[in-house]
């Protein structure tokens, strides 16, 4: 006797069959994660879906690597298990919702029966609550499925995904075992979940646009600023249309670094404050207009709240709200906003002063050092290793303050996490940013950047590139321990020590075959220098590991003045 419940299906799916072809249909093509017992029958639909499993060393590493495999190719899709699954991966989704990444965390958990029969399972707290782990992630979700009724199964997923795309940022489903194989309708995947952005009510973006304009073309000294949300929600289109337009001066912040082509003759630096370069400093903060896109204003990215704009000389561009100086406009989005700028301004009547030039200077020691340090090293990293379309990877620490002082070639791609910040996160990004690159088929290296200290914390997430037989170039920045903690506080405190590692023994502890991978210490600047130039070492399709020593004490100047200013702030 056929089953009532699915005999109005026309073309009755499994629910997970379901969800992995919706994935499929956004862009992912590899899921990340670790296995557990509430999630392996879902595991087994993978293949099916044209999909790859990842498998990930711990939850932690797979959402970072989630993070990364999302900024570089647009989404992505992590699968944990219930509570002590998904829990070991939160730091990772609340660093992805912190810095507007779209990250679909599946959560496979207990069945409906045993929720409502209340059973003391394992990975539970034992006390009949089946939903404080869901309750959790919401706080760090744009939205949170629960999947329970497969009446409303298919429509719940397709909601989640595309609240995912459009807020860019992460969403929770949650996954009972007896729904795994429950039946949903297949037809509605002929239509694509619709991925569109909101379109401004036309009356309101021409206000807008018109009070926009008025400030712009009465500006003597105009420039733009881009930050993070403008790479976030995807209006790059538009923001390099309106420079090309205007030719204003623009300058992105630290976590709009990447967002701009800095081969661009308009592109003057990275603007953070105190912790800019003089002429970059000077020339943003006496412009008499300022247009802000996608700004993040925290700690890290402004050198410690040191900017000296004011908001009466700024127009600031958000996802959904325009500011005009203190004049707010919530609800308009500036991606409608930007184009119909760029369509209508008069450009008769627009000035646009040229700003600084940005080169790739190394910084000289007096006595003629060989010591590598962090002022020569950055410039040089910009002058001779990196090439177009690179993807470049920096931890939180010194590479990520140091690398404001690399002026890139066109194309590349700057991964960090600023604002959010956690040590370790780049391990496991560079492993998703550099399976993101292949998955889509790109030609890209992947270049990370990660001090010692920090790469202990997910040094694990290296077996996952060797299995994957991934080939990315991995800097250890060796300088004994957690730099950026001394400069905030306890310098010469044993709580900033490590254990020290034979950092080019690891690839073979980790299984990697002889011939797969190639390792190299680097001490002084020749030695930078005929590393850079080996033509072999450029092009090799190998894993590389590269460990560069560097003082102990010497940090970029943009890192000592944010640490100091945070020290301070401490002690308040």
């Amino acid at each position: 006797m056929a089953d009532y419940r699915i005999s109005s299906l026309k073309s009755p799916i499994d629910v997970t069959e379901y969800l992995f072809a919706r994935l499929h249909q956004v862009g992912v093509r590899s899921i990340h994660g670790v296995p557990g017992d509430y999630n392996l029958v879902s595991l087994d639909y993978i293949p099916k879906a044209g999909l790859k499993w990842v498998g990930n060393v711990n939850e932690l590493n797979a959402g970072y690597a989630a993070d990364g495999y999302a900024r570089v190719k647009g989404i992505s899709a992590i699968m944990t298990t219930f509570g002590v699954g998904e829990l070991s991966a939160l730091n990772a989704i609340a660093g992805s919702y912190s810095e507007h990444v779209p990250v679909v965390h599946i959560v496979g958990c207990p069945s409906t029966a045993s929720e409502k029969n209340g059973m003391l399972l394992h990975h539970t707290l034992g006390n009949g609550d089946f939903n404080v782990f869901m309750n959790m992630s919401r706080r760090i979700s744009c939205c949170a499925e629960k999947l329970i009724d497969p009446s409303t199964i298919a429509a719940q997923i397709d909601h989640a995904l595309q609240q995912c795309w459009l807020q860019s940022r992460p969403v929770y489903i949650s996954l009972p075992t007896d729904m795994v194989q429950k039946k949903v309708e297949g037809e509605r995947l002929n239509t694509p979940i619709d991925l569109s952005y909101p379109i401004n009510e036309p009356e309101r973006e021409d206000y807008v646009v018109e009070v926009v304009l008025k400030y712009l073309l009465a500006a003597k000294n105009p420039v733009i600023l881009v930050d993070a949300c403008a790479i976030r929600h995807r209006v790059m289109d538009e923001v390099h249309d309106l420079i090309d337009k205007t030719q204003l001066p623009v300058f992105v912040t630290p976590m709009g670094k990447g967002a701009v082509n800095e081969q661009h003759a308009n592109y003057g630096g990275v603007y953070a404050g105190a912790g800019s370069e003089p002429e970059v400093k000077e020339r943003l903060e006496s412009a008499d207009l300022i247009l802000s896109i996608g700004a993040i204003k925290s700690d890290f990215n402004t050198a410690g709240f040191s900017y000296k704009t004011s908001q009466l000389n700024t127009i600031d561009f958000h996802s959904s709200t325009i500011t005009i100086r203190y004049s707010e406009y919530p609800g308009v989005f500036m991606r409608g906003v930007l184009r119909k700028i760029i369509k209508t301004i008069d450009l008769s009547q627009l000035s646009a002063i040229p700003g600084p030039r940005v080169s790739n200077s190394q910084a000289t020691t007096p006595d003629g050092s060989e010591v590598i340090t962090q002022a020569w090293i950055w410039p040089k990293v910009g002058q001779s290793l990196l090439k177009e379309n690179d993807i470049v990877i920096t931890e939180t620490g010194t590479a990520n303050f140091g690398i404001w002082g690399t002026k890139f070639p066109a194309g590349v791609t700057s991964i960090s996490q600023v604002l959010w910040g956690s040590i370790g996160y780049s391990v496991g990004a560079c492993q998703g940013a550099a399976l993101a690159a292949r998955d889509a088929s790109e030609d890209r290296r992947t270049i990370l950047f990660v001090g010692d200290g920090s790469f202990q914390l997910t040094a694990q997430e290296l077996s996952t590139m060797i299995r994957l037989g991934l080939k990315p170039i991995i800097f250890i920045l060796n300088n004994s321990g957690f730099t950026i903690e001394r400069f905030i506080h306890g310098f010469e405190a044993d709580y900033n020590d490590i254990a020290g590692w034979n950092h080019i023994a690891l690839p073979s502890v980790l299984g990697a075959k002889e011939g797969s991978y190639r390792t190299y210490q680097v001490r002084t600047k020749a030695e930078v220098n005929k590393l850079f130039k080996d033509e072999e070492f450029n092009t090799a399709d190998v894993l590389q590991i590269v460990e560069m020593f560097v003082p102990k004490d010497d940090a970029p100047r943009a890192l000592k003045l944010t640490a100091e200013l945070a020290a301070h702030r401490n002690a308040e």
